[in-house]
């Protein structure tokens, strides 16, 4: 009753005043009001006055013991991975890949305090350390790295990335096995877990190389999920080599052609996604040999998971590496020349300014008349 009174006196007021837009002034203060919040915000029971009262983390694992203690309490509000079980109705993820055998955490312990000793013992060590021409080796830092924790780190990538929910659905593997792709010699056109890479830089079949056991057999595939002009659930397939002895791709049954990427113009970047499966023996491909040369967009679309459905009794996901890139120059001649097709732009092209025919005696002009007709690309901006 007070709120109808209050809204009848304002929109006399505005009528008095001339004022038509009195009704919209009152719905909007009706409803730009502020609601209180369930419960209480995250750190408002810190005193950002006083913040040397704070407890101090003694050491890195007091701190992820704290952090993990309060990752797990629960909520009033909720977070983005809620929304996103609730989504997929709270169902679990099924671990697709090869088996894995986690190392000893007391021997990986052990290991790394005889290696302090030793480095303790070291006088040359201790020497270079004081005088600051201590030098780390890179490549045993990456060696390291690639046997302790390198599956779980690219888990934690392919699923920023949003690589199993796009090509394995409520589905994903530990990649266990180091998949190096390089499109150059240098470091440059390395691919690795999301760098990018121009599309002139991918305009041929890259090197592809990972230990494999003797007698061992693989299928390679190469995959873009966001790059598909029709279908948004579809992919395009770029590359697939099946029956591959060890480590030899060139060996391999090519049943589909290396394609360079070609992200369209305007549609930002686009995930291409090289996944080495093993297989557990020698596997038929006669249903997904596509014509060479493929240069037909229908034929080359492709899904994943579909691919997997059918062999999963013989192979499994086993490596991952992936890049980005976006629109360059090359797209346009692999739309024509390969493809035979027009090139689809998605972004506005702004003509070139247009000027009028120089004349020579530019007479009531401005001073600044001439630099409409200088040579070179670079615009100049002022009172014409």
């Amino acid at each position: 009753m007070a709120l109808r009174s209050v809204c009848a006196a304002v929109l006399r007021t505005g009528t008095d005043l001339g004022v038509n837009n009195a009704r919209t002034i009152v719905t909007t203060a009706v409803l730009g009001r502020r609601v209180p919040p369930l419960g209480p915000m995250p750190n408002e029971e810190i005193d950002v006055s006083n913040l040397e009262s704070l407890e101090k983390y003694r050491s890195y694992n007091c701190y992820v013991r704290q952090a993990e203690e309060a990752k797990n309490e629960r909520v009033w509000w909720k977070t983005y991975r809620s929304y996103l079980e609730q989504a997929d109705h709270g169902a679990e993820r099924v671990d697709i890949g090869l088996p894995y055998c986690r190392p000893s955490r007391t021997k990986e312990v052990k290991e790394r305090r005889q290696a302090m000793r030793e480095n303790k013992r070291n006088v040359e060590l201790e020497r270079a350390s004081r005088l600051r021409t201590l030098k780390i080796s890179l490549d045993r830092v990456q060696q390291t790295w690639e046997k302790t924790g390198r599956p779980s780190d690219v888990k934690k990538l392919a699923d920023h990335y949003g690589v199993f929910r796009d090509l394995f659905p409520m589905a994903y593997f530990l990649p266990q096995v180091t998949l190096r792709v390089s499109y150059s010699q240098g470091a440059d056109g390395q691919v690795h877990h999301g760098n990018q890479l121009t599309p002139a830089e991918a305009a041929s079949a890259p090197r592809i190389s990972y230990e494999a056991e003797e007698g061992s057999l693989w299928t390679l595939l190469l995959t873009s999920p966001d790059e598909h002009l029709q279908d948004n659930e579809a992919e395009y397939l770029h590359w697939l080599v099946g029956n591959i002895p060890g480590g030899d791709v060139r060996a391999g049954e090519e049943l589909c052609h290396y394609l360079p990427p070609f992200p369209a113009r305007g549609t930002g970047f686009h995930r291409y996604v090289y996944i080495l499966f093993k297989q557990e023996k020698p596997i038929s491909f006669q249903e997904d040999v596509r014509p060479a040369p493929c240069h037909s967009l229908v034929d080359r679309t492709f899904k994943t998971i579909d691919f997997y459905r059918k062999h999963q009794d013989d192979m499994t996901p086993a490596g991952l590496a992936f890049f980005q890139s976006q629109w360059d120059e090359s797209v346009t001649s692999t739309f024509h020349d390969t493809l035979g097709m027009k090139e689809p732009v998605y972004e506005f092209i702004r003509p070139p300014v247009y000027h009028p025919p120089q004349v020579r005696f530019p007479h009531k002009k401005p001073l600044r008349y001439l630099d409409r007709y200088r040579d070179g690309k670079k615009h100049t901006y002022g009172i014409y």
